[in-house]
């Protein structure tokens, strides 16, 4: 029997504040096939996390259902928030999952991309492995000055979408690219020194010469330091390795590492990964976990 396609999506909204406006959004997310994963909302980011998953056609008709919701009944020059973005749909991901590409997976963020940009009127620029230009495969440079800046700046050639107008409403503009799995992870600090975050993130950061495949910036969130991370490849950089790192630094810098918070799911990998550093055993793998085992004898 052939297996079917599947994909995952986790777009970003900008609305952390108002349960009401995200349960229409997830509301409008979840068209038939869709599977609701996860979601998280946080009031200092002002922002919400949707995980989906499911077949690419479907899960694409979500994501412009929800991107429509979201445009209606968020206006981003209302929106004040600790985390970067530039529209109230800010970022759209699709990622690989089971049979199927990293290159088909852009395909469907292009086609995603031109039809909010055509029936929305949202301006649409493409990132990650979906970028129609090398600048613009960096989340970061994509979203740089934010939405306030957008505003500004849009019609310059430099800044002209993907698709749709060269124009900023309300809704600001929406960002939809392709890329592998991503594990979103925040580190809190026994701090309220904002700086201290800021200096840890520089650090670690690819873009600053830090670790590998790690994004990160420092917050204040909630009255504590944090230091927010995307780890795009966790096996160039492994999360134990980037934990280590934190609390090493955070010691220099005259505090300690908190806790820690994940933003989304997480591939089992990784925990196995991390579990078989701090517990020392090398040769721990998905075959030693009992669950795992029992789903296996059940498929047999």
């Amino acid at each position: 029997m052939k297996k079917t396609a599947i994909v995952e999506a986790v777009p970003n909204f900008s609305e952390g504040r108002r349960p009401e406006v995200v349960d229409e959004i997830v509301d409008a997310i979840q068209v038939p096939g869709v599977l609701l994963l996860d979601r998280s909302s946080d009031w200092d980011h002002n922002r919400s996390v949707v995980t989906i998953a499911g077949p690419p056609d479907a899960v694409v008709e979500g994501l412009f259902r929800a991107t429509k919701v979201a445009a209606e009944r968020i206006n981003l020059f209302e929106h004040e928030g600790a985390h970067p973005r530039l529209g109230a749909t800010d970022v759209v991901p699709i990622v690989p999952i089971r049979d199927i590409s990293l290159e088909e997976c852009v395909e469907y963020a292009r086609k995603l991309g031109q039809r909010i940009g055509d029936e929305l009127s949202l301006p649409v620029y493409l990132y990650e492995a979906a970028a129609t230009r090398p600048e613009r495969r960096s989340l970061p440079k994509v979203r740089k000055g934010q939405f306030e800046a957008l505003v500004k700046e849009i019609g310059n050639p430099e800044r002209e979408p993907d698709f749709g107008p060269a124009k900023v409403g309300p809704a600001g503009a929406v960002i939809v690219g392709a890329r592998p799995f991503l594990i979103a992870y925040n580190f809190y600090l026994k701090s309220d020194d904002v700086s201290i975050a800021k200096k840890i993130a520089r650090t670690i950061r690819e873009s600053s010469g830090g670790l590998p495949a790690v994004k990160s910036m420092g917050l204040l969130v909630d009255g504590q330091a944090q230091v927010s991370m995307n780890l795009v490849d966790f096996n160039q950089t492994p999360l134990h390795v980037v934990t280590d790192e934190v609390a090493r630094l955070a010691k220099e810098h005259g505090t300690e590492f908190d806790r820690a918070e994940l933003i989304g799911l997480i591939p089992l990998a990784a925990v196995i990964q991390a579990a078989a550093h701090y517990l020392r055993l090398p040769e721990l793998t998905e075959e030693r976990i009992v669950e795992m085992a029992i789903e296996r004898a059940a498929a047999k």
